[in-house]
């Protein structure tokens, strides 16, 4: 990604709806650095990229 403006945002609770998840396991993957995120302030975003990159590599490591 070359523009930052172009980059989507998502919130701990979006993932965690988009993954069908709880938050808490968003917070474990984020934590463990299997999840690319950026902090602001007491919270985290995560690129939406980096969902879609991290689903798909779980579905080669199961598939």
């Amino acid at each position: 990604m070359s523009n930052l403006s172009e980059i989507k945002f998502l919130t701990v609770a979006e993932v965690a709806a988009l993954m069908r998840v709880s938050r808490m396991t968003v917070y474990r993957l984020v934590h463990a650095g299997d999840l690319a995120s950026v902090r602001v302030g007491r919270s985290f975003r995560v690129p939406e990229h980096a969902v879609h990159a991290y689903l798909r590599g779980a579905f080669d490591v199961t598939a």
